[in-house]
């Protein structure tokens, strides 16, 4: 959640290992999750080394990360999907901000694909969608939208990873299902809690940061005067910075935001509300649920919080040197952490 140190979210790891990206950005919605065996075509969408753009009827802007093994396409869906992935970004982000732990991923584990979506208010589903997705700025209906994109690529996902804002999105995709899965689901929670979210006092908090930034005018001078607006009104340097990469040119030389702020206030107004422990201690029949504390996490992790969490059977992993961003501070141990969920999803998969 934390803009401190995002500005690297974008950066993507080098690997020989290639993977293939398909984006989408265009307008529609969908509310219901797609079965394991559907099929679909989507006109103008494929594969290759560079980035595919279409007109889709998806309720969000995505694309997928594809590892080098994997053979389906929306353009040619034939036979079953592979084994997928939904990876979830936080607040005041966007897709991108997971791009290289999704690259990482599809490198290790190459016969999966990975989903990444810009949520509602955000990146290209606020700038490039013809149609905006309805309703609340939620955290429930940013789980709707979700479930509306993966219904429309006729997906069922075996993986969701959520960051922070993100995390709860995952925890209430699956609340929203109901009581069973029709296949088993790994939610792989990081760096948030199921219930009330706090920060210790730190520079750069999301909410400081959004109502700071609906007081400046708009369109803005310059990235550099941005930077100077918000380190001057006591923000860190990184986090400044990191904001300029949310700025579009408008066309006449100046700047404007990829978000929508009113939206996105919103947005984090029901994340600090939403309660999903109901979710987390009457889980759905097939969900595993696995939550990751950063050390140095700027949220504040009450023991009687963890003990909470483990006492319904979930698991909370505590990993080592990383603040809240734990996959641009720590991607090593991270991809340690959840690398055996990965496997066993793939030996349970063959087995059935």
């Amino acid at each position: 959640m934390r803009a401190r140190r995002s500005h690297r979210a974008g950066t993507s790891s080098r690997s020989s290992t290639p993977t293939r990206r398909v984006v989408a950005a265009r307008r529609g919605r969908r509310p219901a999750l797609a079965s394991d065996d559907a099929t679909t075509t989507t006109a103008g969408t494929g594969t290759g080394t560079g980035t595919t753009r279409a007109a889709t009827t998806a309720p969000l802007a995505h694309e997928l990360v594809q590892g080098a093994l994997v053979r389906w396409s929306v353009e040619k869906p034939d036979g079953p999907h592979p084994p997928t992935c939904v990876l979830v970004h936080g607040i005041l982000g966007s897709r991108r901000n997971l791009q290289s732990l999704a690259k990482r991923l599809a490198e290790k584990f190459p016969s999966w694909q990975f989903l990444l979506v810009d949520l509602r208010n955000h990146g290209e589903s606020n700038t490039a969608l013809e149609k905006k997705p309805e309703g609340a700025n939620t955290v429930q209906n940013a789980a709707r939208d979700v479930l509306g994109v993966l219904n429309h690529l006729k997906i069922y996902p075996y993986t969701l990873i959520g960051h922070s804002f993100g995390g709860k999105v995952a925890m209430s995709m699956v609340h929203q299902f109901g009581r069973a899965l029709p296949r088993p689901v790994q939610v792989w929670v990081l760096d948030t809690v199921p219930g009330d979210v706090w920060c210790d006092d730190v520079g750069d908090h999301p909410r400081d940061t959004i109502r700071f930034c609906t007081t400046l005018d708009r369109p803005i001078e310059s990235r550099r005067s941005l930077v100077e607006s918000l380190t001057g009104a006591g923000f860190t340097v990184e986090g400044a910075q990191w904001m300029t990469t949310n700025l579009r040119a408008d066309g006449n030389g100046k700047f404007d935001w990829t978000f929508d702020l009113d939206g996105i206030a919103e947005m984090y107004a029901s994340y600090e509300a939403c309660d999903l422990w109901p979710m987390v201690e009457t889980q759905p029949a097939g969900l595993s649920l696995d939550f990751v504390q950063a050390e140095r996490s700027a949220f504040v992790w009450t023991p009687e919080d963890v003990a909470r969490i483990r006492g319904t059977g979930a698991n909370v992993h505590l990993l080592r040197n990383s603040a809240h961003w734990v996959h641009i501070d720590n991607p090593n141990g991270l991809l340690d952490i959840l690398a055996p969920s990965f496997e066993n999803m793939e030996r349970n998969s063959k087995a059935r």
